[in-house]
């Protein structure tokens, strides 16, 4: 995009710089179509990425060509409103003038466009048209390499890019008129065309060969990389070789090269008489290597039964505090430590318990299986007699005898233990049926002590509802002492200042005791009115007959009853009735009711008692 915009702004072209009638004609016709619009100095007005978007000069193509571009037949008509067309206006340049043609007319037609084309033809050219005139009128579409003109009314324009024969072609069906003549000579209606005979296109096909020839160079190498790397080429057969092949097939190291080799030798016919004793030795070097194999194999045996070993020992271990852990959950599950856990728990500690019984029986079945197949490999190996391990198991076959001997004691434990398990896991089963009674009477429980705490929840919520409307009023009565303060303390600035008469001076100082015997007596009735509310007398009769069912509900239950539960009762005698009435009702007596708490922890429970009686004896 550097070059084209290069291309088009440069500032080469300063024979255009004298000023025309309309200067924003040019750059409004060029925008009509997408075409970037220029000045009469060569300056852009526009961006060239507007009108010409995603432009590759390497590529030799203009993607995506601009739909509004006219003349070219790659694509559907200008996508533009149908009620708003294209308007092309008047361009003047310096030595003559371009008329547009009818807008009525249909657009001029134009060829299919050669790939790579720089190259336009024009035709339709006033007779005394001049190259200079030519290059005035084109040079705005960007930069000209060259100009062929004919003898006739036509010439052919080569411009440095591609995108410049579309803005080339945008001036097609215009009307030239050369300065103000009238004369024929000076007038024709230009046709602007891709050219057909044209000289670039040698060009375009020597950088399409070129770029075929990178493509072919760039899969070589990809094939290259990707084709796997071929064997090592083998050295025919000599004397010297023969002689450096026998020292490699001797060295462990460079066995395995010097064995393929050989092979290939001998697939190759080099033996006869005459090579005969040569590979004869040299067969005899590579047979020396069995031995070294076979105590490499044994060695590698020797260790392999060594991390089974291990392995073993391992899975015992694992197996051992599997043992360790689903005894932990036998001695939880028994009745002096389940009866102390809640249901929740219970139930954790049940699936954790399944769950290890589950894994350890299947390590146990594991570790069961490789004893298995340890025997059946022993009894294999006494079949096929080994020598090496016959051998080893002459040396141990008391302590073979004794680990045997070990692990079936383990073996019997381990089903003597699961078995155990299984008659406890049983047990509990029975035990099952007997505990659902127990835990549905630990439900109710719960749900009891459930709906206990939501009350208390509920109470604690009422009493700091309370416990704020307090803290507000005892805001305002310090307000009121603090304006009363005020209020005295401008009454003894008064009693100074004052010094008519005695009179005056004696009735100044009965008004602030005045008024702090109001504030004493606002106090004391304030205190007064919050005693009635708290301890007040009964209200109305509805409360005389609360009063009357609750004392008898109360002393039907000696040891109390909570505030739940004495409501479910008088809800059926008044369903409007609420908990916290009647809980306000007996705080209001208290020489009738009283509020005890029973119970520890978790059974914590509120009662309340009619002390009625008590209070008539003590009175």
């Amino acid at each position: 995009m550097a070059s084209a915009a290069d291309g088009i702004g440069g500032t080469e072209q300063s024979h255009i710089s004298v000023p025309v009638a309309d200067p924003g004609a040019w750059a409004t016709a060029m925008n009509n179509l997408g075409i970037m619009p220029m000045g009469l100095t060569g300056q852009q007005l526009v961006s060239d990425s507007i009108c010409i978007q995603g432009f590759d000069p390497n590529l030799g193509i203009i993607t995506p060509i601009n739909p509004m571009m006219a003349g070219i037949s790659l694509v559907p008509p200008p996508p533009v409103q149908p009620e708003l067309p294209v308007i092309k206006e008047i361009i003047h340049c310096k030595s003559c003038t371009l008329f547009p043609q009818n807008p009525n007319l249909p657009p001029p037609s134009t060829r299919e466009r050669p790939p790579g084309c720089k190259t336009v033809f024009v035709g339709g050219l006033p007779e005394n048209a001049s190259e200079e005139i030519i290059r005035e009128v084109f040079d705005q579409c960007g930069e000209i390499i060259a100009i062929r003109k004919s003898k006739k009314n036509f010439c052919h324009i080569r411009f440095s890019e591609e995108f410049m024969v579309d803005k080339a072609l945008y001036l097609s069906g215009y009307r030239m008129r050369i300065g103000s003549s009238t004369d024929k000579k000076d007038s024709g209606r230009i046709h602007v065309d891709f050219a057909q005979a044209r000289d670039d296109l040698y060009e375009w096909e020597c950088k399409q060969r070129l770029l075929a020839r990178e493509e072919r160079h760039r899969r070589k190498i990809q094939e290259d990389r990707l084709r796997p790397p071929s064997p090592p080429p083998i050295m025919h057969y000599s004397e010297h070789e023969v002689g450096l092949l026998a020292e490699r097939l001797k060295d462990d190291n460079k066995f395995s090269e010097a064995i393929a080799v050989l092979f290939t030798w001998i697939e190759r016919g080099e033996v006869n008489r005459r090579t005969a004793n040569h590979f004869y030795s040299m067969i005899q070097s590579a047979n020396s290597h069995v031995r070294r194999l076979m105590n490499e194999k044994a060695q590698h045996e020797e260790e392999m039964e060594l991390a089974k070993e291990h392995f073993k020992n391992s899975l015992l271990a694992i197996l051992t505090q599997f043992e360790q852990i689903t005894a932990v959950f036998t001695a939880a599950t028994r009745q002096k430590a389940w009866d102390h856990f809640s249901k929740a728990q219970r139930k954790n500690i049940d699936i954790w318990r399944k769950q290890c019984e589950e894994l350890r029986n299947a390590h146990s079945e594991e570790i069961m299986g490789i004893r298995r197949e340890e025997e059946m490999e022993m009894s294999d190996e006494d079949l096929e007699e080994n020598p090496c391990k016959k051998i080893r198991m002459d040396d141990s076959t008391l302590a073979a005898q004794s680990c045997a001997l070990r692990e079936e004691n383990d073996s019997l434990r381990w089903q003597l233990d699961a078995y155990r398990n299984e008659v406890e896991l049983l047990k509990k089963e029975q035990g099952k049926a007997h505990r659902s009674e127990e835990d549905h009477t630990h439900e109710q429980q719960l749900h009891f002590l459930q709906q206990t705490m939501h009350t208390m929840q509920q109470q604690l919520l009422r009493l700091q509802e309370d416990l704020k409307s307090k803290e507000l009023e005892l805001e305002q009565a310090r307000d009121e002492q603090r304006y009363l303060e005020g209020e005295v303390f401008s009454l003894r600035e008064k009693l100074l200042n004052s010094s008519d008469s005695v009179e005056g001076t004696n009735h100044t100082a009965e008004a602030p005791e005045k008024g702090l015997n109001g504030t004493a007596v606002l106090y004391h009735h304030r205190e007064k009115n919050n005693e009635v509310v708290m301890r007040g007398p009964l209200r109305s009769e509805k409360e005389a007959l609360l009063l009357g069912v609750i004392s008898t509900f109360l002393h039907v239950h000696p040891f109390g009853a909570n505030i739940e539960y004495l409501w479910s009762y008088i809800q059926r005698l008044d369903a409007k009735i609420s908990a916290s009435e009647l809980e306000r009702l007996m705080v209001r007596l208290p020489n009738m009711f009283k509020q005890e708490f029973s119970g520890v922890g978790a059974t914590l429970e509120k009662r309340w008692k009619f002390c009625g009686f008590e209070a008539l004896n003590s009175a």
